[in-house]
């Protein structure tokens, strides 16, 4: 049971790398999970009553202010998913709560074994090396990999980024260039997503993370080899990007995404000039607009969690949104 258990945790963080299908696999690995640990025994511990409550009220949320909307089986569709993953969200928790340290590893792992594939993919596509490919891994000239979007492959790639990194500079030697390799091809795959906002995750969570562990390394060879690790990866990667930018499709591209001034940012309707529309908006609309419904009004999407939350869910998921955010980093 308990091995079963850990492979379908295990496919769970593989299957969350491909995407591009629906039903996709993410979805099939934790509905079997739940269904397994459920009947096998999942407890619900008192620490996870303000995940559990804020979930559900924030869900309520956004099913309240979709109430007219109904009719419309992608806002149906919207609701039923946003429930769902609030579901997935109990079931981690409880479910790496009992005997977590054998259970997160495995977590880790299928993490980046998913993240190797849909970077492999992607630069599969990208570099044209499978006829074919190109088209179906690549959107608008960026690696998108066996995501729909090269904006959610890059905020997908962070996390298994970081635990490739974190076993580079804390395994074993054979472990360790295991380890170094997934975070190249992880770190390659990010950068040909020229997503702004990954690769200053990528920077500055690998740096907080690295310095968190020389802070509580009870070791001076330790410390002394996470700081050596953090100098040769920023060196490695310094010779990388300047490789990549010999490469005239490439450094043209690199330096379109890498300003901060792009047409679509700036201006009345811009994508900084929405942020502060919608928040406007959001004090006249304490029930919001409901999901989906901001490019009613504006030209794009909002892009920004927070003022997705009061537009698609009203105050009450405007509030719940931050709180969850806030409460999670504090406890831990």
């Amino acid at each position: 049971v308990a091995r079963l258990q850990r492979a379908l945790i295990w496919a769970a963080g593989c299957g969350g790398a491909i995407v591009m299908i629906e039903p996709s696999p993410y979805e099939i690995a934790t509905l079997a999970g739940i269904i397994f640990f459920y009947a096998t025994g999942l407890r619900l511990r008192p620490v996870f009553l303000p995940l559990l409550f804020l979930l559900v009220v924030m869900n309520f949320g956004y099913t309240i202010c979709s109430a007219y909307l109904m009719d419309n089986s992608k806002i149906v569709n919207w609701i039923i998913t946003s429930w769902y993953m609030a579901v997935t969200a109990i079931f981690f928790a409880a479910g790496l709560s009992d005997d977590p340290e054998a259970r997160l590893d495995v977590l880790r792992r299928g993490l980046i074994v998913g993240a190797v594939i849909a970077s492999l993919a992607g630069l599969i596509g990208y570099f044209r090396l499978l006829p074919g490919t190109f088209d179906l891994f690549t959107l608008y000239g960026r690696l998108k990999g066996t995501f729909k979007d090269p904006n959610v492959l890059g905020a997908f790639l962070i996390l298994p980024a970081l635990f490739a990194l974190q076993g580079l500079v804390t395994q074993s030697f054979g472990k360790s260039v295991r380890s170094a390799i997934a975070f190249g091809i992880i770190s390659l795959a990010i950068l040909l997503a020229f997503s702004r906002a990954s690769w200053g995750q990528l920077v500055f969570t690998s740096a907080f993370m690295l310095l968190l562990m020389c802070m509580t390394s009870e070791s001076r060879q330790q410390r002394n080899r996470i700081m050596l690790t953090a100098v040769a990866a920023v060196a490695a990667m310094s010779v990388l990007i300047m490789v990549l930018l010999s490469f005239d499709s490439i450094d043209s591209l690199f330096k379109e995404r890498a300003s901060f001034n792009q047409s679509y940012d700036g201006g009345r309707f811009g994508r900084f000039g929405r942020h502060a529309l919608g928040f406007e908006m959001a004090l006249d609309l304490p029930m919001g607009i409901g999901p989906l419904q901001f490019t009613r009004f504006f030209p794009e999407d909002t892009h920004n969690s927070f003022l997705n939350a009061f537009m698609s869910g009203g105050w009450i998921a405007g509030v719940c949104f931050p709180a969850l955010l806030f409460i999670t980093v504090a406890m831990g």
